[in-house]
Formats: structure tokens, C-alpha cells, sequence
């Protein structure tokens, strides 16, 4: 047999490099790249093997372990998973920062491979710098973090178990029930130790996106609950734009008048200005599309897990209503009572359309839909509409880059307040011109998952929106866009304090407490008031200081003519936003409390949980 010495690192390296991707018709690398932090976990094992193949196999350097791991999983996203990146980190701190990252690759099913450095396999120099010690187990080590929030978790403890590992580990990377980040901890000794190969283990494999098709009886039984409805409401998900079934789902969509509501990863999926999109669905949802699932009589949800906001905490939709879920995974598709329809979007989507010929739904339901629709585009007009104010609400702030950005360009965003205001209220005609974090709802993600973004978009202007709060979390990868020559546009929007969770707490019954940070404990005199355009400037990038949405209109056109990544901050009211969506979201609330406004919060509380019961 023929056979090639390499180390453990080396063989890992080049096999990732043998792995190829079809994307309509083209033949891809699949690993567009590896993130690494180097240190004494993986620096002299994968950091060799790296160097060698650097010109084929990019290596970028990064400031923040978690906010190279979210590059590469915004890389993945924004390419709806057809390719992907790596991320290596040393043994101990530096592997495990990235084990959030890990969590919002795993919430969100997309794709990254992790490569931290282990302690040793031989156990010679036990306790290694940076080990943690396990009194009653010792094959432990902080690693063992990865396994709750990996797809795929191995150790390698000898260099011949790559020949089992990898082949499995691109398995559940590729596949799209499973798709997840795969975890291989790799020991700093097993990662320099050699091995015979067999040359065939690198020959190069070529992945194309597996389509299931329907189960005949469930798309026959899929088929008559449709043609039952009079009322039928469409719920658009993230898994549309992974199986690539746009086309399809506007086809379905089209023929037969359905109006669609889209989640936060399903925005997209049919263009803002389409006759059948009422806009999107959920705790931050449309009230055009929220009006509709209270009286809606069947959810055909297509791609999407059905998370507690889309569904209104299982409170919005009517509780006589169906549900039917076409999901790739039968996990998802069988949530919330329904009646599952397991396959591939693309595949089943037409056979749904042929299937239903003669069918619509009540000609009433139809003209609700469009009144509705019209109503919703009026409120959107009116919410982001400068106001002249000298503190402007999230959603002017939205209006402004919106209208700023191009028919190609992304906004990329994460957690707090502005998701909600984004999801409402952002216009898109391109399909990834939204790209939100909002499974884990990561704080920190946004200017790193900017970065990644960009990267695997370079035409494209990426606009960051951040709030403060998030921006103060992690902020290290604007340096990196600069050395790197991404540039992204990021708009900080200041309200002094976690806004959206100041909002919720009052909401709840509570005081001003622990959020803003006037509530907070601070010195005599306040919290400072950070300059993040001068912070900006200090890690490399243009940026400026603008007092209202004229100014930031204005600086939004400089921002695009610059040739590097440039921050604009403003001050915005922690106080607004758009209003009740006529959703609700379940935030448990304190049956006993000394204030009033807890008792009543209570009681509202447990008017919604009724309603919730009934969706059981």
C-alpha cells in the first residue's frame, strides 16, 4: 500500500485541503480558511503543518479566540454553508473562549470545524501550563466543555484515529439534518507524533448538498390538510435559504396567494416588496403578520425550528389552527403538535405546488392579507422616518442605514433591541442582505460575524449595526478587518446601557436596575461615557462622532467612499422602539413581590399563559 509519513497535525491539515465543494457546478475548497491563535498547545504542531500549505490553505490571524469563531461561522452562514472555516486556539484559556462560538454555531446548525490544543496524551509533564486538573477523572480536560455544544466531539489520542475521525467529522459538517460544528481536541504531543497515511485518505472528495425527497404518504396526507384550509399561513425559515428553494417557495407561494411571514433566519426568502410577504413573524414580528397567525387556521412552516419567538412563546398562533412542518429534520418537524412532512424544500416544495392545482384559499383571507400587508408598509414608513429628535429611537437609526445601503448590500446584527427593530423594519430585496445572530442572540457577535461576512462577500458594503453594550463586549476585530483589508461599516448606537433588557425589566414590574447605567453601582460622578469613534480610530479604523440622522446620512456616504473599515456612533433613546407587534414573549414573573408592578405584571403574565395552555 502506498503510504505518506506525516504527523498528526500535517495529516489533518491536508486532508481538510482534499476536500472539495459543488456549488452549482463549480468545484470549491470547502475550507475557505483557518483562524488561528497560536500558542504552546498548537503552535509548533499545527502551526507548522499550517505554514507549509499557507499560499493554498489561508491562515489569518485574529485578536479574540471567540470573535475568530464567529467570523468563520458568519463566513458559513453567509454562504449558506457550502463552505466553511476552521478555528485553532492553544490548550486551555484560548480553546476554551471559543466554546461560546461554538454554542452559537450549534443553535444556529451552521458549520465550523474547532481544533483546539489539548493537554498531553502521555501525561509526562501533567499539570501542564494551563491545565485543569480533574481529581476523579484524569482523561477530563477544559475541552470537554465542546461536547454539549458540538455536533461531533473526538479526542485524538494516537495518529492512525484520524482515519475514523475525519471521515465522520465531515460528515456531520456536510449533512444537512446534522450540520453543526465538529470538535477535535487535539493533544500538542499526538499533533507533532508521526504516522504511515495511506495515500489514498487524501485523494480529493468532492461534497454536493444531499437532498431527501418526501415520504409519499406524508406528502399525500401534507397534501389534504392544505387543501382543507381556508385560512393557510406560511411561515418562511433559515433552512429555505439552505436548501436553496427561494424560487420554489415563490412559486408555491405565487400560484396560490399564501401570505408568508418570515423568522429571523427566513428574512430573505421572498424579496421585502413581494405581494405574498406580509413582512415577518413573531415576538418581533409584523403586526400585519401576527394579526394573521391569530386567525389562521394552518401553519405550513417550511425550514425553520419554530423557536419561542417566532411562535409568540406558543401563545400567537390560533389554537384551533393546524400545523404541517416540511423540515429536513424530522427533529424540527415534529415540534409544537404538528404534522411533519420531512424532506428537502427544494425537492418538495414543486410536488406541493402540482399537487394543490384547483385550490385556494378563501377570497376573503386573501384581501385581509393585502389590507394588511398595506397597513404594515405604512407603519414601516412612519417608524423610519427621521423625526428631528436629538436622541433618535433604534428604528430612525435603521431607516437611515437601510436607505443608505445598496440593492447587494448586508446588515449584520446580533443581540439586544435592535434584532427586534431590524426584523420589523429592514427592507430586503437579496436574499442574504440580513444576516442575524438571533438563535443564541450572542452578544459580541456582531463586528467579528461583520468581518466574516464580508469575507465571504467582498463586493458587498456589510453594514454592523451594534449597540453599545454589545460593542464594549467584543470589539477586537476591527483591528483585524483592518489588517486584513475587510472593511465593514459598522453604526454604534448609544443608549447608555443595555436598552433592550432596561425595557424588558420594566416591562416585567421592575425598577431601573443593573441595565442602564445611570441604574448602575458606580463612582461618585457616574459611569464614563466611552468615545467609541476615538477607541475606533485607535484600533485602525476611520470613524466619527455624528449628533442626529441628518449627520449620520451624511456620514453613512462618507463611510462607503472609504477604502477601510469605518465606525459612526451616535447617541440614541434607550426608551423607543416601534411598539407592540401583538405577540408576546414568556419572561417568567415573580408570582410574590413588594412592588405593585410585579403583581400586575403578574396577572398579565397569567392571562398569556392561559393562552399558551391552549397551544399545548
Amino acid at each position: 500500500m502506498n503510504t505518506i509519513r506525516l504527523t498528526m497535525a500535517q495529516a489533518v491539515v491536508r486532508y481538510m485541503m482534499a476536500q472539495r465543494v459543488d456549488i452549482d457546478g463549480e468545484i470549491q475548497p470547502i475550507f475557505a480558511g483557518v483562524w488561528a491563535i497560536f500558542g504552546h498547545g498548537n503552535v509548533a504542531g499545527l502551526g507548522e503543518a499550517l505554514y507549509h500549505v499557507q499560499d493554498e490553505l489561508p491562515t489569518y490571524r485574529a485578536h479574540n479566540e471567540q470573535g475568530m469563531a464567529h467570523a468563520a461561522i458568519a463566513y458559513s452562514k453567509t454562504l449558506n454553508r457550502r463552505q466553511m472555516m476552521a478555528c485553532t486556539a492553544s490548550a486551555g484559556p484560548g480553546s476554551t473562549n471559543m466554546v461560546t462560538a461554538a454554542a452559537v454555531a450549534h443553535v444556529n446548525r451552521l458549520p465550523v470545524l474547532f481544533l483546539p490544543g489539548d493537554t498531553f496524551a502521555t501525561r509526562m509533564p501533567d499539570p501542564v501550563l494551563q491545565q485543569v486538573e480533574n481529581f476523579h477523572d484524569h482523561t477530563l480536560t477544559s475541552n470537554d466543555c465542546f461536547k454539549p455544544v458540538s455536533r461531533f466531539f473526538d479526542r485524538i489520542t494516537r495518529p492512525e484515529q484520524l482515519l475514523t475521525s475525519l471521515p465522520q467529522a465531515m460528515r456531520v459538517l456536510t449533512d444537512p439534518v446534522e450540520c453543526g460544528p465538529v470538535t477535535l481536541a487535539l493533544p500538542q504531543d499526538v499533533q507533532t507524533m508521526a504516522f504511515d497515511y495511506p495515500a489514498h485518505f487524501f485523494a480529493e472528495t468532492i461534497h454536493r448538498l444531499r437532498r431527501q425527497a418526501a415520504d409519499r404518504d406524508e406528502l399525500a396526507a401534507a397534501v389534504e390538510l392544505i387543501r382543507q384550509a381556508r385560512k393557510p399561513l406560511v411561515v418562511a425559515g433559515g433552512g429555505v435559504h439552505y436548501a436553496g428553494a427561494l424560487a420554489e417557495l415563490d412559486s408555491l407561494v405565487s400560484s396560490y396567494h399564501l401570505p408568508v411571514g418570515e423568522t429571523q433566519a427566513g428574512k430573505g426568502a421572498l424579496p421585502w416588496d413581494h405581494t405574498q410577504n406580509m413582512g415577518t413573524i413573531g415576538v418581533t414580528g409584523a403586526a400585519s403578520t401576527n394579526a394573521l397567525a391569530a386567525e389562521t387556521d394552518l401553519i405550513i412552516a417550511v425550514g425553520t425550528r419554530l423557536g419561542d419567538f417566532a411562535s409568540g412563546s406558543r401563545a400567537m398562533f390560533n389554537p384551533e389552527a393546524r400545523l404541517l412542518c416540511l423540515n429536513v429534520a424530522s427533529f424540527d418537524a415534529v415540534k409544537h403538535k404538528g404534522q411533519a412532512l420531512v424532506g428537502d424544500a427544494r425537492l418538495t416544495l414543486p410536488e406541493l405546488t402540482d399537487a394543490l392545482a384547483g385550490w385556494q384559499p378563501e377570497g376573503a383571507w386573501i384581501e385581509q392579507a393585502a389590507r394588511l400587508r398595506g397597513e404594515w408598509h405604512q407603519a414601516v414608513d412612519i417608524a423610519t422616518t427621521d423625526r428631528g429628535t436629538d436622541l433618535p429611537s433604534d428604528a430612525e437609526v435603521v431607516g437611515a442605514v437601510n436607505r443608505a445601503a445598496g440593492e447587494r448590500d448586508i446588515v449584520v446584527c446580533a443581540a439586544g433591541g435592535l434584532p427586534g427593530e431590524l426584523q420589523k423594519l429592514w427592507r430586503t430585496r437579496h436574499d442574504r442582505g440580513y444576516h442575524m445572530e438571533y438563535g443564541y442572540s450572542c452578544m459580541g457577535y456582531e463586528l467579528a460575524g461583520g468581518l466574516g461576512t464580508k469575507m465571504a462577500k467582498p463586493d458587498a458594503e456589510v453594514f454592523v449595526m451594534v449597540g453599545d453594550g454589545s460593542y464594549l463586549m467584543l470589539n477586537s476585530e476591527i483591528a483585524t478587518s483592518v489588517m486584513l483589508g475587510h472593511k465593514i461599516v459598522a453604526v454604534v448606537l448609544d443608549n447608555r446601557g443595555y436598552g433592550c433588557i432596561h425595557r424588558l425589566q420594566q416591562f416585567c414590574g421592575g425598577p431601573g436596575f443593573n441595565n442602564l447605567l445611570d441604574d448602575c453601582r458606580t463612582v461618585e460622578g457616574g459611569a464614563p461615557r466611552t468615545d467609541f469613534a476615538a477607541h475606533a480610530r485607535a484600533l485602525g479604523a476611520k470613524a466619527e462622532k455624528v449628533g442626529n440622522i441628518a449627520e449620520l446620512e451624511q456620514a453613512l456616504e462618507r463611510a462607503k467612499a472609504a477604502d477601510i473599515s469605518y465606525v459612526i456612533t451616535l447617541d440614541t433613546d434607550p426608551l423607543l422602539d416601534t411598539g407592540e407587534s401583538g405577540s408576546w414573549w414568556d419572561v417568567a414573573v415573580p408570582e410574590v413581590s413588594e412592588r405593585s408592578q410585579v403583581e400586575e405584571a403578574h396577572r398579565r403574565y397569567e392571562s398569556h399563559k392561559a393562552r399558551q395552555w391552549q397551544n399545548l
